[in-house]
């Protein structure tokens, strides 16, 4: 009787110091259950920031870092884990560090010919907003909306100014744009179908995305010709210029007028049951199970490189 070759030992990394802790904890757990189901042994630790050192003590063959946030996801866990040597999921840290830019990510779209608004950074000197309302007011290295403000009215913004301003965390302010949200995914090298995201209170907040069961998820919406494609597209380039083609996800806003904006891409992507990178894998006859597997083996495959911007 023959056997099949030994796969490698997965280090699951759960956690982190960032404000998505919790997202990361969740994420964490179902990966876990989705690798042990594709046939992987996984060690899963809980961390906050760590060691170089306490890294290398972590057993595994290859890690997956289900991390989210500046730390987890925007380059320095990315700089430990390419010092430590083993392959590992997701950016090398450039990619990292220039995906979490969301001003550097969209200036970069900016260079390929995607639409992007126009965006400034938040200074808090400004006790008027430097661009007409309505605007929206977000941290440049955070994920998930933590510290988004969206204001219409002057009431609006200074409450976000203050707040902002006493964070003391690198911001930005950009164009509202009303219209439909909507995501694209890259898995592997391939994009995966679009998602429309339907809040019910009418912004795609932290609650919306992972604490409420009233968010309405279409798989590939009906869209006005040519914007499936644009997006599609845009989504593929952003992700082929910084090296983010093995796993990343790109959101857009389709504005009244039918045109499509870039916003930012994630390069860690959630994995909790509200999660839209799975729900678009799903519809694209991936399991949950065969995800995870083609990450890994994905990572096994390749050695992280820098991004290609010039």
């Amino acid at each position: 009787m023959t056997t099949g070759p030994t796969k490698p030992t997965v280090l699951l990394l759960a956690g982190g110091p960032d404000a998505e802790r919790q997202v990361s904890i969740d994420s964490a757990a179902a990966i876990s259950r989705g690798l042990a189901g594709a046939g992987y042994i996984v060690e899963q630790r809980c961390i906050d920031a760590i060691t170089p050192a306490e890294l290398r003590d972590m057993p595994g063959d290859v890690v997956f870092p289900a991390l989210h946030g500046p730390w987890g996801e925007g380059g320095p866990m990315q700089t430990l884990l390419e010092q430590d040597g083993r392959p590992f999921v997701g950016a090398g840290a450039m990619t990292a560090r220039l995906a979490m830019d969301k001003l550097g990510s969209k200036l970069l779209a900016a260079t390929l010919g995607v639409r992007t608004a126009v965006s400034c950074v938040f200074n808090s000197h400004d006790t008027e907003p430097p661009i007409p309302l309505p605007v929206v007011v977000k941290p440049v290295h955070e994920g998930s909306t933590v510290g988004l403000f969206v204001c219409k009215a002057m009431d609006d913004w200074r409450r976000a100014h203050e707040q902002t301003a006493t964070r003391h965390v690198a911001a930005m302010v950009e164009p509202f744009i009303a219209g439909r949200e909507l995501t694209v995914g890259v898995l592997t090298g391939a994009t995966l179908p679009i998602v429309e995201i339907t809040p019910a209170n009418g912004l795609y907040d932290y609650d919306a995305k992972y604490q409420r069961d009233d968010t309405i998820y279409t798989i590939e919406p009906d869209l006005p010709p040519g914007v499936a494609q644009k997006i599609t597209q845009g989504t593929a380039a952003i992700a082929r210029a910084i090296n983010a083609e093995s796993i990343s996800r790109s959101d857009w806003i389709l504005d009244e007028r039918g045109d499509a904006w870039f916003l930012e891409i994630n390069t860690m992507p959630g994995f909790t049951s509200h999660s839209l990178l799975p729900k678009a894998a799903k519809a694209a006859g991936m399991s949950f199970e065969m995800v995870c597997a083609a990450l890994i083996e994905a990572a096994m495959q390749r050695a992280p490189g820098p991004a290609t911007v010039s």
